[in-house]
């Protein structure tokens, strides 16, 4: 297959096109740097359409991963960033899907399992999970990621692509050993004595290991029949207290 890869030049982005490339795929990596020497990469500014687009004519698969980190400090400033980075790269990726002659048969689109609520009674599956943003009993800034997670749902869903299926994952952290991830930056913490219960400790931690994450996204390339919300996630999330005891 050409899989196309925006936003690739990140953790979960070098993980599949690595992935993809030892079965013998073909990568283009979308970014805003030069990237990696072992596959193809286009520069673009993730806001308007360019050359890059040429990439996804053409292509099998378009994974769009793309956006601000938000391993930082919720300023006002990093906030307008995280928010515009998901949003004008996806409408822009759904531009360039519309003019393309020969679309991807399949738009795996990156979300987020933080959409849904925190709650204590029920998992939250695709079905019956409830979104999440008016809980009584969480912080009001916690507000800003679900509405991150929906407003990025909904320019990918606003996108007219008829030829292309669309697929929202809703993943999990996801846990790999290479340095910089989110293993890595727990783990650090916990070395350094920062480890321990953070409100309250009861608050469930979901988590996928990046093996599964890839073999999942391989499963959503292959099965035609399925699109919208799809939850990437371990069967087994553990409290925080749990989780930062098992670091």
């Amino acid at each position: 297959m050409r899989i196309v890869i925006a936003g690739g030049s990140g953790q979960l982005g070098t993980i599949l096109a690595r992935e993809f490339l030892k079965s013998g795929d073909e990568v283009v990596v979308i970014a805003r740097s030069a990237g990696s020497a072992e596959w193809q990469t286009r520069r673009w500014d993730g806001v308007s359409l360019g050359p890059w687009a040429e990439a996804i004519d053409g292509a099998d698969v378009l994974i769009n991963l793309a956006g601000r980190s938000v391993n930082c400090r919720y300023t006002e400033k990093h906030k307008q960033e995280i928010m515009a980075s998901r949003i004008d790269s996806t409408r822009v990726l759904g531009e360039a899907l519309a003019k393309a002659q020969r679309p991807p048969k399949v738009w795996l689109q990156s979300s987020t399992a933080t959409i849904y609520s925190h709650r204590f009674d029920a998992p939250n599956d695709e079905a019956t999970g409830i979104i999440g943003g008016n809980e009584p009993d969480a912080p009001k800034k916690w507000g800003f990621s679900v509405e991150v997670a929906r407003s990025w749902e909904d320019e990918c869903e606003r996108a007219a692509t008829p030829a292309t299926r669309k697929v929202l994952m809703r993943t999990a952290m996801v846990m790999d050993p290479f340095a910089g991830g989110i293993f890595d930056t727990l783990l650090t913490l916990v070395k350094r004595g920062l480890g321990g219960a953070a409100a309250g400790g009861k608050q469930y931690v979901s988590w996928v290991h990046y093996r599964d994450f890839v073999n999942a996204v391989r499963w959503l390339i292959d099965r035609d029949d399925l699109s919208g919300a799809v939850n990437i996630a371990a069967p087994n999330p553990l409290p925080y207290n749990d989780f930062m005891r098992a670091l």
